[in-house]
């Protein structure tokens, strides 16, 4: 999956579904893509000497992002077969962000899960 075909199927075909599964470059290359908008967002932000109304530009880029965002982790964490509340180990100090980073990187289980069939072998 490229970048562009993964923000369209994050952004518009699975915009807030939260069933399925994910492969690994759907969730990456969204990220990046979040990660892209978010700082020329910010740079918007630090240009503009009266930034407000720029912040309410950054605000609504964030909260856009932000179910989409939340969407594509929990179908990523159903490749691997995980729950997508596992999410939440993420909020553990030091550790939790390391796991999911983890998670989120390891190949998803082969074949049919209980959360769908292999998205490699759709394709």
């Amino acid at each position: 999956m490229g970048f562009f075909q993964a923000v369209r199927v994050a952004l518009i075909e699975k915009f807030a579904i939260f069933n399925g599964r994910a492969r690994r470059s759907e969730y990456w290359y969204f990220q990046l893509f979040a990660g892209i908008v978010a700082g020329v967002a910010m740079v918007l932000m630090g240009m503009n000497e009266d930034s407000l109304p720029v912040i309410s530009l950054v605000t609504v880029v964030v909260l856009a992002l932000f179910l989409p965002s939340l969407a594509v982790t929990v179908r990523r964490l159903h490749d691997t077969g995980r729950s997508g509340w596992f999410y939440l180990v993420a909020f553990v100090p030091l550790v939790g962000g390391i796991l999911v980073f983890v998670w989120t990187c390891s190949r998803g289980t082969e074949g049919v899960n209980r959360y769908g069939s292999d998205p490699l072998n759709a394709a």
